[in-house]
């Protein structure tokens, strides 16, 4: 309600005092008990009456929370929102070593059991294509009493699907490029199986009239304890194998004599060569473990 002069009229009740005390200069009496002004524990409390002016609503007239020593504690949060430690019983929360270099082995005493044993070592098998070096690494590390990855090159070079560049349709530099992403990366992987445990065997066709991209390139990304062993049957058996093959992995009969006489060249270089021609599969991986054996107890210089 309004009276003629548009004034709005004094409220009735409690706040008539102080209204009249605020419109005519002169000190009201004190607030009435029932709505005292803020406090520490107060927040403030309207006039109420019939005829109560309305209070406009807005963004500052949000009452603000008391400040100082007493202050109301922050009620804590859900259990939904409080971070939890991961239980022991819970997958993927394994704290990884990460993977360095594989340092030169310490020359020991030859182990109690026969072979390798139970030992944590990182292994090249070299070779050309058709020497049964994916067959044999597969079937080592897969006969081993203790936890053994095996790495193929060929399988990681093959990781890339679209824009694959395949040697056999001509060596370029993207080729190239991607045998040395590919290296890089078996080497990534050997690494981190060994600062976790696991001994890791990987097979490669390096040659030796290419130390720096080969045998070094693989000492650089693997470590200084990588043991390299070259298997290398004669040329018969080898182009028997590779006619077995299909897809880009079979090569033919040129490239094949090519790489096995670039092999050849491993002959005279300390490095253990094997000569799998007569031997299966088995045999073959049973030689190679003695063959390493001795590679533990006498790391070879290379």
């Amino acid at each position: 309600m309004q009276h003629a002069g548009g004034a709005p009229l004094p409220p009735n009740g409690p706040g008539a005092a102080a209204w009249e005390a605020q419109h005519s200069g002169q000190p009201g009496p004190p607030p009435a008990q029932g709505w005292a002004g803020p406090g520490p524990h107060h927040a403030p409390v309207p006039p109420s009456g019939p005829h109560q002016a309305p209070v406009p609503s807005g963004p500052h007239q949000a009452p603000v929370p008391p400040q100082g020593p007493h202050q109301a504690p922050v009620p804590p949060q859900g259990p939904h929102q409080t971070p939890m430690p991961p239980s022991p019983d819970t997958t993927g929360h394994v704290q990884l070593p990460p993977g360095g270099p594989v340092p030169l082995p310490i020359p020991t005493a030859p182990p109690a059991e026969s072979g390798t044993g139970s030992a944590t070592l990182a292994v090249l098998l070299i070779g050309p294509a058709g020497a049964g070096k994916t067959t044999v690494a597969r079937h080592w590390a897969s006969s081993r009493r203790v936890p053994t990855a095996h790495v193929s090159l060929d399988d990681v070079r093959e990781w890339v699907c679209s824009g694959f560049a395949d040697p056999q349709s001509g060596w370029n530099d993207q080729s190239e490029a991607q045998y040395r992403l590919a290296r890089r990366t078996c080497g990534f992987a050997a690494r981190n199986f060994l600062a976790n445990g696991i001994s890791c065997i990987l097979d490669d066709a390096v040659f030796p009239d290419r130390p720096v991209v080969g045998l070094g390139g693989w000492k650089r990304h693997v470590g200084p304890g990588l043991l390299p062993v070259v298997l290398l049957p004669g040329l018969e058996i080898v182009l028997e194998r590779n006619a077995e093959r299909s897809g880009n992995r079979r090569l033919s009969d040129e490239e094949v004599a090519g790489i096995h006489g670039r092999m050849a060249g491993w002959y005279g270089s300390g490095l253990p060569i094997i000569d799998n021609s007569k031997y299966d599969v088995e045999t073959t991986a049973r030689i190679l473990d003695d063959v390493l054996a001795r590679a533990l107890t006498s790391p070879p210089a290379w």
